[in-house]
């Protein structure tokens, strides 16, 4: 992430807020990952794992009482310039607890959840702002992709991640590179089916996907995966479909109706191990049935996005040498 990508984010903060921001050095405005505004706690940004409060001047500062403290005005005039002064315009993003803006980056929402008859309705009296900042790294995927193939088919593929540690950033640049199609490995492109339950892998704005995602892929943003999946497959014909986070009951029963249909599969799933997930309620089919051919373990032993091995579930090897670890 450039510094020209943070200073764009805090565009959308308010001003009292933005101007110690806009101070902070640039080596770190191109690592932070978070900017965390709570009513009445002090400003905080999250970068490369560790937390940096932030004073008045744009300096770090280990205590936090010495950081600037946000109050409810600064809070509340930064939620209407993330809606434009239109709150009402972005109910439904508002319900779901975030809004995207330009850029593709997520913004959570805390606050008192409104119940209605048909589930929340809305947020109120809003008390905490998280901007996600999306981070693309084109060309991470590029050195594995080899590696996903059997018999110049694609191996349905889980990648198993802790979180934060770039699982969301490694599934959409391979979305992109079997998009797009690759030279070397020599890749053709195929059509994927993409359901961005929580609009982080496209980060669609008013229609158009803020990130790379290749010239192949439909997007179905904001949609639950139990009935994204199911409409790719009866409308948009695709050879591939790719989720973040499977785990519910409904995930399961859609991918099943997916592989019945001969659609392979790339998915993402929190967890640190092959064994630390296999075992889960949920996904114990999907591993009794042998569904995935492919893992994909990461971790941050080398940073942030580490890809630590690649296992055939076959012989449950790993594919990667020790200096093939990226």
């Amino acid at each position: 992430m450039t510094k020209e990508i943070f200073n764009s984010v805090i565009e959308n903060i308010a001003l009292e807020l933005k101007l110690p921001l806009s101070k902070l050095p640039n080596y770190l405005k191109s690592n932070i990952e978070e900017i965390r505004l709570r009513v009445n706690s002090p400003l905080l940004v999250y970068a490369e794992g560790k937390d940096y409060f932030v004073d008045k001047n744009g300096l770090t500062v280990g205590n936090p009482k010495d950081a600037l403290i946000v109050n409810m005005e600064q809070l509340n005039k930064t939620f209407q310039l993330i809606c434009s002064y239109s709150v009402y315009a972005l109910k439904e993003e508002i319900r779901n607890g975030f809004i995207t803006i330009k850029g593709g980056h997520r913004i959570g929402i805390g606050g008192k959840i409104i119940y209605g008859n048909e589930g929340i309705e809305g947020i109120k009296n809003i008390s905490s702002l998280n901007f996600r900042i999306a981070r693309e790294k084109p060309g991470i995927s590029d050195q594995i992709m080899k590696f996903l193939f059997r018999d110049q088919k694609f191996c349905n593929t889980l990648i198993i991640s802790p979180p934060q540690c770039g699982k969301t950033t490694l599934l959409r640049d391979m979305i992109r590179n079997l998009s797009n199609g690759m030279n070397k490995p020599f890749i053709k492109g195929y059509k994927i089916g993409l359901v961005d339950e929580r609009s982080e892998i496209a980060g669609i704005y008013n229609g158009i996907p803020q990130k790379e995602i290749g010239i192949r892929t439909d997007v179905l943003d904001s949609c639950l995966k139990s009935h994204g999946i199911i409409m790719l497959i009866r409308s948009m014909s695709p050879n591939i479909i790719a989720v973040d986070e499977i785990g519910g009951d409904e995930d399961i029963k859609a991918i099943e109706d997916a592989l019945r249909a001969g659609i392979k599969l790339i998915a993402t799933v929190h967890g640190y191990s092959i064994d630390d997930i296999k075992e889960r309620k949920s996904l114990k089919d999907l591993f009794s049935e042998n569904v995935f051919e492919r893992y994909i373990i990461l971790d941050s032993s080398r940073g942030v996005g580490t890809i630590r091995e690649i296992i055939d579930a076959n012989n449950l090897k790993n594919l990667l040498r020790e200096e093939e670890i990226i």
